[in-house]
C-alpha cells in the first residue's frame, strides 16, 4: 500500500528537468498571452447569450464575477505550486510530490483525456466558424466532408477539423518559440475584435434591457456562475509551460494571475453591453457577438468578430494541445508512459514524436466522432483537477514549510479549502451519464497503472 503513495522528491524533479531540456523561451508577457488564448473563446463568442436568455438575464455580471472569484482561488493554488515547483506537469507533478503516485498517475490519466476531447472538440467549433467565413463569400464545402458521421448530416469526415488540427500539430513540433509568436499574433486579433465590440456597442445600450436585472432570481446567478465557469477553463494549461519559462518562479505565477484578470474583466464588460444592447430574452443563438451587432446595424463590424471567433478558437486549440503535449510528457519522463512520449527533438528542443501522436488521435476522434455528448467530460476533469490542486496545497504547507515560495496562496487552509469545495459541487450538478462516461475513464487508467505503470515507475526503481 505504501508503494502506490510513495512522493517525489521536488528537489531530484528539477534535477530531472534539466537532463532533458526544452528550450527555455517564454516570460511572464508570453504567459500571459498564453493564458489569454485558452480562455477566450467559445465562452466569450457563445455562451454570454445562452446563459443571460436562459439563466441570468442581465445579472449575467454577477455570474461572471462570481465565477470570476472562484477560478480565482484555483489560480492562486497553482501559483503557490508553480513558484515553488517549476516543473512541466502542472497537477500531476504537484499530486505527484503531495499526495502520492496513484493519484498523480490517475489525475495525469484524468487531464490527458480533458485536453485531447478538448482539442477535438474545439476543432470541431473551429470548422463550423470556417464554414461561417466561406459562406459569407458565397462559398460551401459539401456536407459529406464537413460532419462526422452520426451528427445528423449525412457527413463521412470533418476534414476542416482535421485540417486545423494537424496545421497546429506541425506548429507546436517545431517549436514552442514559433508556436508562441503565432499564439501571440492571433490574441492581439481577438482583442482587437472584442475591444472593438465595446467601444461600438456601448453607444446603443439602452438602460431599459437592464431591467429587470435578476429576472431569474439568486438561483439564476447561481446556475449561471456554473455554466460560465467553464468559460474560464484554460488558465491551468499555463503551468504546464514552467520548463518552457526563463524565470518561471517569477513569470508563471504573473502569467496565471494576469490572464485570469484580464479576461475576467473583458467577460465582465461584454456581459454588459451585450445584455444593455439586446433584450435578454434574444440572446439565446450562437453568436451573440455578432447577433448583437447586426440587431443594431453594424454589420460590416459584425463580419469582424467571426474572423475573431476563428482566431480566438484558434489560440485555444493551440493552447489545449499543448498542454496536453506537455502533460503526457511528464508522465513518461517519469516511467508511468512509453518512454516514447518523452524524448525531445534533437534540433527542434520539442517532444516533437510525443506531438505528432497526440495530433493523430485527436484529428482522428475529430474527423469521425461526433462529440456532442462527450463535452461534458472536459467539464468534470478540470473541475477533478482543480479540487486535487486545492487539496494538493494545503498538504504541501504541512509537508514542506520551509520550501522556497515566491508566491503564496492567502489565507491557507480556508481558501483551498472554499475551493475545493465549490468545485465539488459544481461537479455534483453535471450529468449522471458523464460520471459514468468518467468513471469507465478512470477504471481504465486504473488497470494501465497496475499492469504497466507502476512496474516501470522511475521512482519505484529508485
Amino acid at each position: 500500500m505504501n508503494s502506490l503513495f510513495r512522493k517525489k522528491s521536488i528537489t531530484e524533479m528539477v534535477k530531472q528537468s534539466e537532463q532533458k531540456s526544452l528550450d527555455r523561451t517564454m516570460g511572464a508577457f508570453d504567459l500571459t498571452l498564453l493564458g489569454i488564448g485558452a480562455i477566450v473563446g467559445t465562452g466569450i463568442f457563445v455562451l454570454t447569450g445562452v446563459v443571460a436568455a436562459e439563466a441570468a438575464g442581465p445579472a449575467l455580471i454577477l455570474s461572471f464575477i462570481l465565477s470570476g472569484i472562484a477560478c480565482a482561488l484555483a489560480a492562486f493554488c497553482y501559483a503557490e505550486f508553480a513558484s515553488s515547483v517549476p516543473i512541466s506537469g502542472s497537477v500531476y507533478t504537484y499530486t505527484y510530490a503531495t499526495l502520492g503516485e496513484l493519484f498523480a498517475f490517475l489525475i495525469g490519466w484524468d487531464l490527458m483525456l480533458e485536453y485531447l476531447l478538448a482539442t477535438s472538440a474545439v476543432a470541431t467549433g473551429w470548422s463550423a466558424y470556417f464554414q461561417s467565413l466561406l459562406a459569407g463569400f458565397d462559398i460551401a464545402l459539401p456536407e459529406v466532408i464537413t460532419s462526422a458521421p452520426g451528427a445528423g448530416k449525412g457527413g463521412l469526415i470533418d476534414l476542416p477539423a482535421v485540417f486545423i488540427i494537424f496545421l497546429i500539430t506541425a506548429l507546436l513540433s517545431k517549436g514552442i518559440k514559433e508556436s508562441t509568436r503565432v499564439n501571440n499574433i492571433m490574441v492581439f486579433v481577438k482583442l482587437a475584435v472584442i475591444v472593438a465590440f465595446i467601444i461600438a456597442g456601448v453607444w446603443y445600450v439602452k438602460p431599459a434591457n437592464w431591467t429587470p436585472f435578476v429576472p431569474f432570481g439568486f438561483d439564476g446567478i447561481v446556475t449561471g456562475a456554473a455554466t460560465v465557469f467553464f468559460a474560464y477553463i484554460g488558465f491551468d494549461a499555463v503551468a504546464t509551460a514552467a520548463e518552457e519559462v526563463k524565470r518561471p518562479q517569477r513569470d508563471v505565477p504573473i502569467g496565471i494571475i494576469a490572464s485570469l484578470t484580464v479576461c475576467t474583466i473583458l467577460y465582465i464588460a461584454v456581459s454588459l453591453i451585450l445584455t444593455g444592447m439586446v433584450p435578454y430574452t434574444e440572446l439565446n443563438v450562437a453568436d451573440p457577438v455578432s447577433f448583437a451587432l447586426h440587431y443594431v446595424g453594424q454589420n460590416t463590424l459584425a463580419g469582424f468578430v467571426s474572423v475573431g471567433a476563428i482566431a480566438g478558437i484558434t489560440t485555444v486549440l493551440l493552447v489545449m494541445m499543448y498542454a496536453q503535449v506537455r502533460i503526457s510528457f511528464a508522465m513518461s519522463r517519469d516511467g508511468l508512459l512509453p518512454s516514447v512520449l518523452s524524448s525531445v527533438h534533437s534540433v527542434f528542443k520539442t517532444p516533437f514524436k510525443n506531438t505528432w501522436i497526440t495530433g493523430s488521435v485527436a484529428a482522428a476522434i475529430a474527423g469521425f466522432v461526433d462529440l456532442t455528448t462527450l463535452a461534458h467530460l472536459v467539464n468534470l476533469g478540470t473541475l477533478a483537477a482543480f479540487t486535487l490542486i486545492s487539496i494538493a496545497v494545503i498538504v504541501l504547507r504541512k509537508t514542506h514549510p520551509n520550501l522556497e515560495r515566491a508566491f503564496k496562496v492567502p489565507f491557507v487552509p480556508v481558501f483551498p479549502a472554499i475551493s475545493a469545495l465549490f468545485c465539488i459541487y459544481l461537479m455534483t450538478s453535471l450529468p449522471g451519464i458523464t460520471w459514468t462516461a468518467f468513471f469507465i475513464w478512470i477504471s481504465i487508467g486504473t488497470i494501465i497503472y497496475f499492469v504497466y505503470a507502476r512496474k516501470n515507475s522511475k521512482l519505484a526503481k529508485e
